[in-house]
């Protein structure tokens, strides 16, 4: 059991050596599959980007937890950890999955304090909490937010063209997925929950749209059927 100390309860060295543990165990829930695994020919569903990802979630976690006055210790550590179990468990139970490897990690490494532990894990477990987010804690609050925005934005307009190619479509489709795009950080806005949330989805959204109006207007035989993007006007 860890001793209750006062301030951060992990030092940077400490955190580098997580994120050290966290790269190596989605290398190896790849190596130890076999068959490729579930849907391993999309890129995302390989150790690379899943810790590009978690990498992502971890930073947009700690902006908003300094923010909004949640413990960024625990948001940051917990972002760390929350898709730990992606490529090894299914999706229903990924989350418990990696709040119990969290758990074990953090007993085992160092002197946390106990209610540190339980509060990392307990954000780990509800962070694919589709419900309203407004009765969670502040640190839980802060990665589900910072989940949500990884996927909208300019890095989900990438990934969702990306995604185009291992789907044999031509550019012909890419406002369609753009749209696709659009759609989810609408979602994610009307979701979060914090004002820097909220701040950074409202600015992710203005990229895609910008990007979506530019794409329409470049390419005038664009399949705009399933797109809400209006065509800009002039030059």
């Amino acid at each position: 059991m860890g001793v209750e100390i006062k301030g951060s309860p992990v030092s940077d060295p400490e955190f580098e050596e997580m994120k050290e543990f966290v790269h190596e165990y989605l290398t190896a829930s790849v190596q130890n599959e076999d068959g490729g695994g579930r849907m391993r020919w999309y890129p995302w569903h390989s150790a690379d980007y899943r810790y590009n990802h978690i990498l992502n979630v971890v930073d947009l976690a700690e902006t908003i937890a300094s923010r909004e006055g949640a413990d960024v210790d625990v948001a940051r550590v917990a972002a760390l950890f929350h898709d730990i179990a992606k490529l090894d468990a299914d999706q229903e139970v990924h989350a418990e999955e990696g709040a119990r490897v969290a758990r074990e990690y953090l007993e085992s490494h160092g002197d946390f304090p106990e209610s540190f532990i339980d509060e990392v894990c307990k954000s780990i477990e509800d962070h694919s909490y589709q419900g309203d987010i407004s009765s969670l804690s502040k640190e839980t609050r802060c990665l589900i937010e910072a989940d949500m925005l990884d996927k909208v934005g300019a890095n989900g307009t990438a990934l969702m063209l990306l995604r185009m190619g291992y789907e044999a479509r031509t550019h012909m489709a890419a406002a369609e997925m753009v749209d696709r795009v659009l759609q989810r950080g609408k979602d994610a806005a009307a979701r979060v929950e914090s004002d820097t949330a909220n701040d950074i989805a409202h600015r992710r959204l203005k990229r895609v749209k910008w990007f979506s109006e530019w794409l329409l207007d470049e390419v005038p035989e664009m399949d705009t059927e399933k797109t809400e993007s209006p065509r800009r006007q002039g030059p």
